[in-house]
This record gives C-alpha cells, sequence and structure tokens, in this order.
C-alpha cells in the first residue's frame, strides 16, 4: 500500500524526501550523478519519484540497516551499507513479512555493496565523504557533503535518539565516538538527519554529545521512563541552544539503564 511522499528543495539540487511522517530519506544531485540517501519503508516506488528530478546515474546509499532507511532499495539495482551493518540489514530483510511485501509488489532486493568511513561519492561538483559514528548501530555512517556544508546522520544524530535497542553501543562508548566527529561542526552549517522536516543548526551535534555525556556522569535523577514497543527503558532530555534554528524543540536520548558503561 502506497503512503504519501512529500518532497521538497532544501536547497538547489538537495531534496527532503518524507515517507509519511515516518522516515526521510534525500537526494543530492550533482553535474554528472545524484545519490539517494536512505530509501525509508519502501511503501512507494522511490525509484519513479526521484526519476521526476532526475536523469543522472544513480548511488544509493543506506546511512545503516534499519528497515526504515533500507527497505525501498526493492526500487533500485544496487546500494551501499557499512559492512559492519551488513548483518542488521539482512536480519530485516529476510524477515518473511518483509519477502511478503516484495512479492506483492513484484520487486527483490538488490545486492549490499561495501562503503566505507572515507570513502567519497563524487556526483561532480559535489562529494560527499563518508565518517563513521557507530552507536545507535554498529555501522551508522554520517554523510558530509562539503560544498554545501549540509551533514547527513541518518539516526546516528537527531531530536530523539534511540540506544536502548540490541546492538546499540553502551553509552561511554558511544561518548567517545561522538568526540571523535566533534570537529564535523567546523565543516557544516546544517544536519539533515532520518526523520527530518526541515534542516537543524549543526549545534544539534555538540547539544547531543553534551546529552550523552551527563548520562555518562549520572546526571539521570530527573529521566523519565519510556515505553516502547520493546518494553520501558529510560529517556533523559538534553538541551540544545536557545539562539539557533531547530525544526522541533523537545530532545531526549532513549537508554536502557543496564547500558552506560563499557
Amino acid at each position: 500500500m502506497e503512503k504519501e511522499l512529500f518532497i521538497k528543495e532544501i536547497r538547489p539540487g538537495i531534496y527532503l524526501m518524507d515517507e509519511a511522517h515516518e522516515a526521510t530519506g534525500y537526494l543530492v544531485i550533482g553535474r554528472e550523478k545524484a545519490c539517494v540517501i536512505d530509501t525509508m519503508n519502501g511503501y512507494n516506488d522511490l525509484y519513479k519519484a526521484v526519476r521526476k528530478l532526475t536523469d543522472l546515474p544513480l548511488t544509493v546509499v543506506n546511512t545503516h540497516g534499519h528497515p526504515d532507511h533500507i527497505f525501498g532499495n526493492m526500487y533500485f539495482e544496487e546500494a551501499y551499507i557499512n559492512p559492519e551493518d551488513l548483518a542488521l540489514a539482512r536480519e530485516f530483510t529476510e524477515d518473511p513479512e518483509f519477502l511478503k511485501m516484495c512479492r506483492e509488489k513484484n520487486r527483490t532486493m538488490p545486492p549490499f555493496l561495501e562503503i566505507r568511513p572515507g570513502d567519497i561519492v563524487d556526483l561532480g561538483g559535489r562529494t560527499l565523504e563518508v565518517f563513521a559514528l557507530p552507536g545507535h548501530t554498529p555501522g551508522s555512517i554520517l554523510l558530509l557533503l562539503r560544498e554545501d556544508r549540509v551533514l547527513f546522520t541518518g539516526d546516528a544524530v537527531n531530536h530523539h535518539l534511540w540506544m536502548q535497542l540490541d546492538g546499540c553501543l553502551p553509552m561511554a562508548a558511544f561518548l567517545k565516538e561522538m568526540d571523535r566527529v566533534m570537529f564535523l561542526e567546523e565543516k557544516a552549517d546544517i544536519i539533515l538527519h532520518g526523520h527530518a522536516h526541515d534542516p537543524d543548526d549543526i549545534s544539534l551535534l555538540h547539544c547531543l554529545r553534551n546529552g550523552v555525556k551527563e548520562i555518562c556522569d549520572g546526571q539521570t535523577r530527573q529521566d523519565m521512563p519510556y515505553k516502547w514497543f520493546g518494553g520501558t527503558d529510560l529517556q533523559h532530555p538534553f538541551r540544545c541552544e536557545p539562539d539557533k534554528p531547530y525544526q522541533q524543540d523537545d530532545h531526549v536520548i532513549c537508554y536502557r539503564a543496564s547500558n552506560i558503561t563499557e
């Protein structure tokens, strides 16, 4: 069943694709090629939608292996993913319910190709550089569009970060990983994440990092229960800069009390 796909141009040649307000993907168009970043849930023929915007050769990159970022791969010939998330992605793409969905749409999942930290996706006049940020998943990556100073973060950096899932890094380990990529604040002006409706100021990166450190330092007395389909864990609110533009006002990190230290 198709659901509404909202598409808008954030900057010339950079499109935000919002699938039913459940997940967000992006299209970046260069002079010679175009890149689709995350393909969402697969409700819609994303290839057909993208082809209305560009006829250039396409590269598809998944920021991580969760279903709401990879299921739409079925409309393309191949997709790149960090091999650290390959097992996770296959767990979902081999699920019987997803295979049934593919049969109903007369589609099959294309092969996953490897993309690694340090790789460059050259679109002609625009380049996407890959950085690792394990935490939300073992193979989560960031993509820096240097020429436009845009950082695509998938779910690794957002306003409602899930760190309570099986496979998430301990919070202390995630803090170290965040410290390793903090230099990216000097390379970008905005963040476009995997559930966004608009850009966020790049300062979201250090604000999230500070929230992670608060959890690691035990500043959690006011944290409230967080109920989700996997049970009940905790949620920690973190503060963002009062004078910066963000797409939403609430900011939380969801985590397990048993998964703080390494």
